[in-house]
């Protein structure tokens, strides 16, 4: 019985009385289902002599066919491989120093669509070849935008002047995915998956990627065709696959804690540099922050910190105030206060209370309905006091809200949701409070540094409600739109990689398998995500100028543009019958 696998060998072939090193494309069935990619390139410098016994193939002079003395008429090395299971995948083969050309087999092959390149390599192992080799393969698999499997000679070949080392991996758009690193390859198989939507998403997304077609590639089906010419499609079981490449719980944060350093550095200078170019373009006299002793406001106040710092100003060019009201604790209070003094800033309290009470007399609304009109009251005077202040002095409102926010709508229509230009617009919430730790590490003075590591230990919440009989915040952000671990694994896949709701489901349920959250859960608030991510479109369609720092971006001028009446149902139905079976979440 035939199985699923297919093979490429390499082999010599004697081709018109000439010799070619060749790949064997070896497919599942044994008559009519074998191929042949020849090598263009031989090598004839340093150690190689290829040019003694092989002939460079020329796929263009030669054409669609070429013929083998063993074998007769077959495919030329400008074959593309179609897998008839996979819709739209295709792979391509070429042959070690292929690679190494200025202008390779693979960009051909990726422009007529591989999207997986396969290389039959044997070159020898010297110092510092390794590390180059690996360069070379995730260059050009990022730049095609393709997989790219490396498989390389190892031990057991002839050691008389060179040594093999049996260095083997494979890349996807430029990111290494599994390796035999040199000399550790002790027979076993290299597995993972490739992730074909992903790199299908991304061609279609970049569209600077060439795909014209060109005449002399020749489309050929991997299963055979019966007497008739006809396609006879093998009956191949494609089971779900069993995951074996990872995916990371916080994929907007970098593992490594020198590569995290450097990326908080980049994000806080790109907020700095973009808030500095638009102080001086629009002549501000001042910048006006409302500041509440929480993340988001503590970082917006940090980005202003470094832009006055970078135009040469003294700090009390900025105006940082803190507007208590009904939910407002001692302790986030208390730290806003103490963060604008340890950096030096200007800081008034202006306690809104009796104006949001006239509002509610304004509007007939009972002080005791804690409904959302309740919340949003409070949140509309805030921003009304820092317009007021922006206005008399001639100063810039500067917005606190983040990503993570900005995609579940959680922000108050024209009250924090406005502003003059939003610092904070390209930074998740997993993510921000690594840039918050990195200036308290490496930035700020001591004072600054304990009243940040303090505001990193608060509860993440609006303080739009009473807090409890003990003083502390009784309204808990995460307890109402989910955990922002969750949402930002769902944003980033989505808006990244294009990922459906069952394949986003699925990898969800792999990345935070032995965790807090179960597959219900997981699943209760991915519904969650995409009912609020498409009704709350509308207010990003009007929001403020801000900088993009990351590959996600939810800008309405630029990166995502997307009608407010969008619905959600064709994503929500997906959900709801995963793999024909209706789920229902736990509450």
């Amino acid at each position: 019985e035939a199985l699923p696998i297919i093979s490429v060998i390499g082999m010599p072939l004697r081709c018109s009385g000439k010799l070619l090193n060749c790949a064997a494309v070896v497919t599942p069935s044994a008559s009519d289902g074998i191929y042949f990619v020849a090598k263009q390139h031989l090598p004839n410098y340093g150690e190689f002599y290829e040019a003694r016994q092989f002939t460079p193939f020329d796929m263009r002079g030669e054409g669609k066919n070429f013929y083998l003395d063993d074998f007769g008429w077959v495919p030329s090395c400008g074959a593309l491989f179609n897998v008839k299971e996979i819709p739209g995948f295709r792979f391509g083969v070429e042959i070690c120093e292929d690679l190494w050309v200025m202008d390779p087999p693979s960009n051909e092959l990726a422009r007529n669509g591989a999207l997986l390149i396969v290389n039959c390599s044997a070159g020898n192992e010297i110092i510092g070849k390794a590390d180059y080799r690996k360069k070379l393969v995730s260059v050009q698999s990022g730049k095609t935008l393709s997989a790219y499997l490396y498989v390389s000679a190892g031990e057991g070949e002839s050691t008389s002047d060179l040594v093999f080392s049996g260095h083997d991996f494979i890349y996807e758009n430029g990111t290494l995915l599994a390796e035999h690193k040199p000399f550790e390859n002790n027979g076993e198989l290299l597995i993972t998956e490739i992730d074909i939507g992903r790199l299908q998403y991304e061609r279609r997304r970049t569209n600077s990627f060439s795909t014209d077609f060109i005449d002399n590639m020749y489309n050929i089906s991997l299963f055979p065709r019966d007497e008739e010419g006809n396609l006879n499609e093998l009956p191949i079981d494609l089971p779900e696959t069993k995951l074996t490449r990872g995916f990371d719980r916080n994929p907007f944060v970098p593992k490594d804690g020198n590569e995290m350093t450097a990326r908080a550095r980049d994000i806080l200078t790109i907020q700095a540099m973009g808030l500095k170019r638009r102080i001086e373009q629009v002549r501000a006299s001042s910048c006006q922050i409302g500041i509440s002793g929480g993340l988001d406001s503590s970082l917006a106040l940090l980005v202003c910190a470094e832009a006055c710092d970078r135009l040469g100003k003294d700090r009390s060019f900025i105006h940082a105030v803190t507007m208590p009201c009904f939910g407002t604790t001692a302790r986030t209070k208390s730290n806003a206060l103490k963060l604008c003094e340890a950096l030096g800033v200007r800081c008034d309290t202006v306690d809104i209370t009796d104006t949001v009470r006239s509002n509610f007399k304004d509007i007939g609304h009972d002080e005791s309905d804690h409904s959302v009109t309740y919340e949003n009251v409070q949140a509309r005077v805030r921003t009304l006091v820092l317009m007021n202040f922006a206005n008399k002095e001639n100063g810039m409102v500067i917005g606190t809200g983040d990503l993570s926010e900005l995609a579940l709508g959680w922000a108050t229509y024209n009250g924090d949701h406005m502003s003059m230009y939003g610092v904070n617009c390209g930074v998740p919430k997993t993510l921000l409070k690594y840039v918050v730790r990195y200036y308290a590490d490496h930035i700020g003075t001591e004072e600054v540094k304990r009243v940040l590591y303090d505001i990193l230990d608060t509860p993440i919440s609006p303080e739009l409600l009473p807090p409890d009989e003990a003083g502390n915040i009784a309204q808990i952000t995460e307890d109402l739109v989910g955990p922002y671990e969750l949402h930002d694994f769902f944003l980033y896949y989505v808006l990244r990689w294009g990922y459906p709701p069952a394949k986003l489901y699925r990898i969800a349920k792999e990345a935070f398998r032995g965790s807090e959250f179960d597959d219900a859960t997981i699943l209760k608030w991915l519904k969650n995500f995409y009912r609020r991510f498409f009704t709350q479109q509308f207010k990003r369609n009007c929001l403020p100028d801000g900088p993009k720092v990351g590959s996600v971006c939810l800008s309405p001028r630029g990166d995502w543009r997307m009608p407010s009446d969008a619905t959600s149902r064709i994503w929500l139905d997906e959900l709801e019958t995963l793999n024909g079976i209706h789920i229902v979440p736990k509450d």
